[in-house]
């Protein structure tokens, strides 16, 4: 198996693709998985799935707003498991706003949830690995927005340019370490999230899924299930010596023109 020696923590790991991420790492034989997340419920609905699946699994409550959540989410799996040797930050806050009507208040809450928080866990996470002196691997997950963004995703844009970059220096910064630092940029996805966002801001119905795959090059939005082969394989040690790479995930290609 690809990741039996795997212990990890994943951001935002009670839905959505960071659950995909957690199933796929536990099917190719991670034994010890930590998810957090801001709620109760589904983190507890979550962990009796995962540990179904064989996997002795740690659920942190935690508000990725907070710093010290942040923090929190890598050191109590730690605190649990003994070591950590991966982290995956699934976790993210989007919302609407564009130049002249973001908030300072909306500005700050992605940045804090975009950007800061995977600097906490990050910090905690190598700070970690180095102490014990373990080859570790760390997956951020971005978002195609990334190289430019919709008018009304201003903050949202910024915040995932700046985990870009986040993920490059430290990659670099590690790298004799051996820990590996890797991005995913990922186009639009079908998640229980998104299904919020287009019902809360585009009065999108049941179907929105559905009708959006029909304006999309492959039929339909990337797949959380689908992705999570990309993450597991990120984390695996099968995936070598790669690090710094910012891998675009989509249909959609950065820099190209309709013709």
């Amino acid at each position: 198996m690809k990741n039996e020696t795997t212990r990890a923590v994943i951001t935002g790991g009670t839905q959505g693709l960071g659950l995909a991420v957690a199933r796929r790492l536990i099917a190719e034989g991670a034994e010890k998985i930590a998810i957090c997340g801001r709620t109760a419920a589904k983190g507890e609905s979550a962990v009796a799935e995962l540990t179904e699946l064989g996997a002795e699994v740690l659920y942190v409550q935690a508000d990725l707003e907070k710093p010290e959540d942040a923090t929190r989410s890598v050191t109590a799996a730690i605190d649990e498991f003994g070591t950590v040797n991966a982290l995956v930050n699934c976790a993210g806050l989007t919302g609407r706003g564009g130049l002249l009507d973001t908030t300072v208040e909306m500005w700050d809450r992605q940045m804090a949830v975009n950007v800061r928080a995977p600097f906490l866990t990050m910090q905690a996470a190598v700070a970690h690995m180095k102490e014990r002196a373990i080859p570790g691997s760390i997956v951020n997950i971005i978002s195609m927005v990334a190289h430019c963004g919709q008018s009304y995703l201003t903050p949202y844009s910024t915040a995932k340019g700046g985990l870009s970059t986040l993920t490059k220096n430290v990659a670099n910064a590690f790298r004799w370490d051996r820990i590996r630092c890797n991005g995913v940029l990922t186009g639009w996805m079908e998640t229980p999230a998104e299904a919020e966002i287009q019902k809360r801001y585009h009065d999108a119905g049941d179907d929105w899924a559905e009708q959006a795959g029909k304006t999309l090059p492959m039929g339909k939005l990337v797949q959380p299930d689908e992705l999570a082969g990309l993450v597991a394989y990120l984390v695996s040690p099968e995936s070598g010596v790669i690090t710094g790479s910012l891998i675009d995930y989509d249909q959609q290609i950065a820099g190209a023109y309709p013709e």
